[in-house]
């Protein structure tokens, strides 16, 4: 398989593992493609579609079941969709939002039924990440599995395990759509530190120099945290040396339990006023799934689970209506005068309110006060 023909939202596309780049697709055009003949070469249409989206993609001799996926339409609307595959880690990083590092998850045979419900609700962009998801035992088949199916898939890790063989040729078999890394440090002292595993920053350089000789999709989340906030410019400065895109994180939340315990690793002088929340569709075009399948509107709002090995894709007909009930100006945020323009969504704002956070954290309540 190198190209993916898929309905997204309301439109239809072709995109390519390991690429970022895709084309729209006429629905006729997909239609099309749905009644081909797989033992046949291709339209001729297609081929110069193709070839004018990746120059090195010449299948005008080739069949199309030699390169071509087309997935089926899905009534649920689900575009996208993250899984944490386990919540283990071989870190013990202080500003962690999960908490407790627990290695307990489903079996195999409940995380392939899983997967199967995602490409029937028409899930196209999955984001695999954890915990560390490269030390889960189903990491290596879970992922494949995904890619089979059909599905682009992000890798949200911390980069110590990139070096191994068999994860470089797991990746050059089936390219991820994008590896993602997060980065703690900019030298041995804060990263280790940050980490609280001595030899993290070791295996983290090794693994980023595997990544960029393999040429993966690499793009770097630089958390700044008081351990590391004063090497924020020397963490840029090295993601540019490496010519590897990047985004900087520097707001701390409380960790999945309303726990306020990671809040401590913020740096307070690197605190950024949120943007206002305008509003998502969480829950609505796309959702997460915890490593027992318990399925929420996101990675923060995971009031109401519905669970996915038990329910089946069924239980998705509710995630809508939890949403919007989630999304709802209650408890602690009710009635509040500035509503209109907060700066986070109802579920975060709970959970920095069950972690006592001060207001300054999460809003504008805690400006005035400050002021």
């Amino acid at each position: 398989m190198h190209v993916i023909a898929s309905p997204f939202l309301e439109q239809h596309v072709l995109v390519r593992p390991g690429s970022r780049g895709g084309a729209l697709l006429p629905e006729a055009r997909y239609e099309e493609l749905r009644a081909l003949d797989t033992t046949e070469p291709p339209p001729a249409w297609l081929a110069d579609a193709l070839r004018a989206q990746w120059e090195d993609l010449d299948v005008t001799v080739r069949l199309v079941d030699d390169f071509l996926l087309v997935r089926q339409p899905s009534s649920w609307g689900y575009s996208k969709a993250s899984w944490e595959i386990n919540l283990g880690c071989n870190y013990d990083c202080k500003h962690c939002y999960l908490g407790q590092k627990m290695k307990a998850g489903m079996p195999w045979e409940d995380k392939r039924r899983c997967l199967d419900i995602m490409a029937e609700a028409g899930v196209l962009f999955l984001q695999i990440t954890g915990g560390e998801p490269t030390i889960d035992r189903d990491f290596m088949r879970a992922y494949r599995y995904a890619w089979e199916l059909g599905m682009m898939i992000t890798v949200s890790t911390n980069g110590s395990l990139l070096w191994r063989e068999n994860v470089l040729r797991l990746f050059r078999e089936c390219p991820p759509y994008r590896v993602t890394v997060s980065m703690y440090g900019a030298t041995k002292a804060s990263y280790d530190e940050l980490t609280q595993r001595p030899g993290a920053w070791d295996q983290f350089v090794q693994g980023m120099n595997a990544g960029r000789h393999a040429r993966l999709p690499l793009r770097m989340s630089i958390v700044v945290t008081d351990d590391n906030g004063h090497e924020e410019q020397a963490m840029q400065d090295l993601c540019e040396s490496w010519a590897v895109e990047y985004e900087v994180f520097t707001n701390m939340t409380p960790t999945i339990y309303g726990g306020g315990e990671v809040l401590t690793a913020q740096s307070k002088e690197h605190l950024r006023v949120r943007k206002q929340f305008t509003g998502c569709n969480a829950g609505h075009t796309f959702f997460h799934m915890d490593p027992f399948g318990l399925v929420s509107i996101c990675k923060i709002g995971r009031d109401d689970q519905i669970s996915l090995p038990h329910e089946g894709i069924e239980g998705l007909a509710r995630l809508g209506a939890i949403a919007d009930r989630l999304m709802l100006r209650t408890g602690g945020c009710s009635g509040c005068s500035i509503a209109g323009t907060c700066r986070v969504c109802r579920p975060l704002a709970k959970h920095y309110q069950e972690a006592k956070a001060p207001l300054a954290a999460y809003c504008q309540h805690g400006d005035k006060k400050a002021g």
